[in-house]
């Protein structure tokens, strides 16, 4: 039996991938714990689940309206991820001494979970939930690059070994990405030990009261959702992905997602829910229109969806255009489409006069051969037993 600890920022789309894995770990005899905010880790990886709970900032992930690009960027690690590292550095240290794990499974943007465990000396595998920064997005913005090093300098030096060295964003031990190759492309991986697994499909915890009876196996099922984190910016949007399913009504029914309940009447073709079960959907879908979140992409194409791809900020860019290249999905602009031109984007996946359908079916079968989160679990207990202690005998310990 090993003992992992896995930390996971206060992000949904961040903690259902290691939540597979720790499901994963535990119906193999292991031993696991999580650092992080509990009330959402329990409501994703089940009630329970082992917390350790760290400190949270007040408001959560919250940006100014509009902001995008390389200013986004920064405003997210200088004011939510730096400021959540130095919080959740305390519990960390917390777990560590209290569960003694022989790993820490860090998401990639918890980085108080990659520090710590350095300066504590435990071996730390890096859990990298979108395929964004495998292909180094700062390559073309040096001057950023080197803001951002600085950044983690000085955080390091806060809460890590001082004398330590290397990106806390990927572990020298092993980076395990719930990506795949067709997303990420021919270009280079930040080293050798980025194992790519493909999402990590597995049954939610929760329950959900979604009106299954609705759903109209006569018409083709699309699915619209912009995550969780962008209910503040979405409203017109979904208004707009409203009218263009009612207008394809006679052979499309739609399922929109509306979880700051932005929607006012809907019709009556149309089903609207705060929240949806959505792997359950998915698997009976035709097509999704979504925000290019990696988690909601890499999920739908894992079931040979088309997607209608609408990126909002943060790597969400960047993802749409690795699905547009891949040839799996059309782009439209977020904040200007309006029913008209998403209705024939919608029709255009559905129809695969682009042969959409044809290549996220082909990206699926290669995601699903990738392993998810078996084989994420197979490089956890590899990367934990080449670094377990070695007992006096000279022999390594029986597992």
């Amino acid at each position: 039996m090993t003992r992992f600890l896995l930390v996971a920022p206060p992000l949904v789309g961040h903690t259902n991938p290691p939540a597979a894995v720790a499901g994963e770990l535990t119906g193999r005899g292991h031993e696991v714990a999580w650092a992080g905010y509990g009330d959402q880790i329990r409501a994703l990886a089940g009630p329970g689940a082992r917390v350790f709970e760290c400190a949270m900032p007040d408001n959560g992930l919250s940006r100014p309206p509009g902001l995008a690009g390389p200013a986004a960027f920064q405003h997210l690690w200088e004011k939510f991820f730096v400021p959540l590292a130095d919080l959740m550095a305390p519990g960390v240290e917390a777990a560590i001494d209290a569960f003694r794990p022989d790993a820490v499974f860090t998401d990639q943007h918890a980085v108080a979970g990659a520090l710590v465990a350095e300066r504590r000396g435990v071996v730390h595998v890096t859990s990298a939930s979108t395929s964004a920064e495998l292909v180094d997005p700062l390559a073309e913005l040096p001057k950023v690059g080197a803001w951002l090093a600085e950044l983690l300098g000085g955080l390091r030096a806060r809460i890590g070994d001082p004398s330590g060295h290397g990106d806390p964003r990927f572990s020298r031990h092993g980076v395990i990405a719930f990506t795949g190759r067709e997303l990420v492309g021919d270009k280079a991986l930040p080293s050798e030990n980025v194992h790519l697994v493909g999402p990590a499909v597995a049954p939610r915890a929760g329950s959900s009261d979604f009106p299954w009876e609705l759903l109209d196996p006569a018409r083709r099922l699309v699915l619209v959702s912009l995550g969780t984190a962008n209910a503040d910016t979405g409203g017109r949007f979904l208004t707009e992905a409203v009218t263009a399913l009612d207008a394809l009504g006679d052979r499309v029914q739609g399922v929109v997602v509306d979880p700051g309940r932005t929607l006012g009447a809907v019709p009556p073709g149309v089903i609207v829910r705060p929240h949806v079960p959505q792997l359950g959907l998915l698997a009976r879908a035709d097509a999704v229109v979504c925000h290019a979140g990696h988690n909601t992409v890499c999920e739908s194409l894992w079931h040979g969806l088309p997607l209608v791809l609408a990126p909002i900020r943060d790597d969400q860019p960047i993802v749409a255009g690795q699905v547009v290249d891949a040839g799996a999905g059309v782009r439209v602009r977020f904040r200007r489409v309006d029913a008209a031109r998403l209705g024939a984007a919608i029709e255009t996946v559905l129809d695969d006069t682009g042969g959409h359908r044809t290549a996220a079916e082909s990206i699926g079968r290669s995601l699903r051969a990738a392993g998810g989160r078996s084989a994420a679990a197979d490089h956890l207990e590899r990367i934990a037993a080449r670094h377990a202690p070695v007992p006096a005998s000279g022999r390594p310990p029986l597992r």
